[in-house]
């Protein structure tokens, strides 16, 4: 969750001399495997630059509904490869689905599995398909992780075409941000192609196979960072084209033309988003590959991170109007209710005749008009008759009425006013401070700039790993607020606003603090009514949960919340 401190953790080999920087493979699905047989498409037709290991071993001989540690029941085998295999398995335990990996013991490989599966379990990255267990038991070692049902590949979301230009800035947002905190953490993917990349049913991106995937199949690089940059471009280029940027065709792409060489998406495919075309060329350029009329090449992820960012962001695209459809009478509108007309036949309608027309229908009218004006005369006159005997009883008696000056029937609305802010400084109650020198822009008039929290990995709710976010307002004078109104830049999840009421800018815990009120939102806005009124100079706007949002050219996607503006009224 919330800013992560943790020190990098190296994924040693086997000769424990260099970190293992990723071994993954397409075919060790975490969701329904589409191909059971894509682990037989080669490195060179992904371009990793990747180096595999040809040394083999028998895999272990296992069978639908074996149990592994009287827990996890094997259901599918979804890969069996190179002296291992991965299988769709349910917890027992905790009745889920997993995914598993299972190889022998005395595999050349094995130790690595296992270290680079406890490594990946250490980074706890949501944006990367978790680890859950990692043993060696019975000549085998086995790798438990999450079984995504509800994602779909990158693979199958391009059979049908090139992605949507907002969906493809997603993706390579979100990939590029997430491998970009792998590789601050010691860990490479070098397996990453559009099978080991996945878009949930909420439309987040996911990467599987994390350092795993790769120590399973043996591949190492010297150069880990440029290898998964370049691998992420081919990810973009791929979804801008639906080609894969190598002459070889793989993952269900057709390969550029042989002898052409790597051109730039927009090149390949008409109406190709310029900015993001030239953003995979500048993460294809490993090979000296970038045309001239580029900008300087990406050969780390993070580079690429602060590329995205340099870009105007793309908006998702306005959602499509549709016309309701054209009324429809029903048969019993249409008088045909109960008697059903035959196919074919075209029912009329006769029109009805003028009601009353007749001699005896005049005199009615007439009778019942006469009738109705008697009636209101009638009443009219009683209604005065009752009016004046009531004024003459109040003049006799010389009834006078007294208004109490504590009548709750008289108007004492107190006015509203608007408080001034005269300063502002952020509170920080545990761990490191956000943007405290932007504090000032939350009341200086302009809705457009703003106070921005850091992107926490978990959420909502900030607790424990920080008890809150905010900013102490000074009033210049001690004020009786009844009233907070906070902008907020981010919607959606939900969003909880504290009042707090201190004795200084610069207070010492929040136990020294009353509480005004509260509020929780998933809007732009939030309007916190003073519960308990107490008069105070410092007010502390006070942030303990957060929305989830994407990420953007300030932060990574995770839970977040900025501060537009803030006004007080007493």
């Amino acid at each position: 969750m919330a800013e992560r401190s943790t020190a990098a953790v190296d994924v040693a080999d086997n000769s424990g001399d260099e970190p293992l920087t990723a071994k993954a493979d397409q075919s060790t699905a975490d969701g329904v495997a589409q191909n059971p047989e894509r682990d037989t498409e080669s490195d060179k037709a992904q371009g990793s630059g990747g180096i595999e290991e040809t040394e083999k071993a028998s895999p272990p001989e296992l069978h639908s509904g074996h149990k592994l540690a009287r827990r996890y029941r094997l259901e599918e085998c979804v890969t069996r490869l190179d002296g291992f295999s991965s299988w769709r398995a349910v917890d027992e335990k905790l009745r889920r689905a997993v995914g598993v990996h299972i190889l022998p013991a005395d595999h050349s490989r094995a130790r690595s599995v296992l270290a680079a599966a406890r490594s990946s379990a250490l980074l706890g990255d949501p944006r990367f398909v978790q680890v859950l267990d990692a043993v060696e038991e019975n000549d085998l070692v086995y790798v438990v992780h999450e079984w995504l049902p509800d994602a779909t590949e990158l693979t199958a979301l391009l059979a049908p075409g090139p992605l949507e230009v907002h969906d493809a800035y997603q993706m390579v947002s979100q990939i590029a941000s997430a491998m970009a905190a792998a590789h601050r953490e010691g860990l490479a993917h070098l397996r990453l192609n559009p099978n080991a990349v996945l878009r949930t049913s909420s439309g987040q991106w996911r990467i599987r196979g994390l350092a795993v995937n790769a120590a399973l199949r043996g591949i190492s690089s010297d150069t880990p960072q440029r290898t998964d940059t370049e691998a992420i471009g081919a990810l973009l280029y791929a979804a801008l084209t639906q080609r894969w940027p190598y002459e070889s065709d793989a993952y269900g792409l057709s390969g550029l033309p042989k002898g052409v060489g790597l051109i730039a998406p927009d090149q390949v495919r008409a109406g190709v988003h310029r900015g993001l075309s030239e953003l995979a060329m500048r993460a294809l350029a490993n090979d000296g590959a970038t045309a001239s009329r580029h900008e300087s090449a990406c050969t780390t992820p993070e580079e690429l991170v602060k590329a995205i960012g340099e870009m105007p962001r793309i908006r998702p695209p306005e959602p499509a109007y549709t016309a309701p459809p054209e009324y429809q009478r029903t048969t019993y509108q249409q008088g045909t209710y109960g008697r059903p007309s035959p196919p074919g036949a075209t029912q009329v309608l006769p029109t009805p005749p003028p009601p009353l027309q007749s001699r005896t229908g005049k005199a009615l009218k007439w009778a019942v008009s006469a009738l109705l004006i008697a009636a209101l005369g009638l009443g009219s006159w009683q209604l005065a008759d009752a009016l004046m005997d009531q004024g003459n009883k109040s003049e006799d008696t010389k009834q006078t009425q007294t208004t109490d000056g504590n009548d709750k029937t008289g108007d004492k609305t107190k006015p509203v006013k608007t408080l001034a802010i005269q300063g502002a400084k952020e509170f920080v109650a545990k761990g490191d401070p956000q943007h405290p020198s932007d504090v000032d822009k939350t009341y200086d008039g302009d809705k457009s700039t703003y106070w921005r929290t850091s992107s926490f990995i978990g959420g909502p709710v900030l607790a424990p790993y920080k008890p809150g976010v905010g900013i102490v307002y000074d009033l210049g004078s001690v004020q009786d607020v009844s009233t907070a109104t906070i902008g907020l830049y981010y919607s959606g999840d939900h969003t909880t606003v504290k009042l707090y009421a201190t004795n200084s800018l610069s207070p010492s815990s929040l136990d020294s603090m009353t509480q005004l009120g509260t509020v929780t939102t998933t809007g732009t806005s939030a309007t916190v009514k003073v519960t308990k009124h107490v008069k105070s100079r410092y007010v502390l706007v006070w942030l303990t949960a957060l929305p989830h949002a994407d990420s953007d050219q300030y932060s990574d996607a995770g839970y977040k919340q900025a501060i537009t503006d803030v006004k007080f009224t007493g």
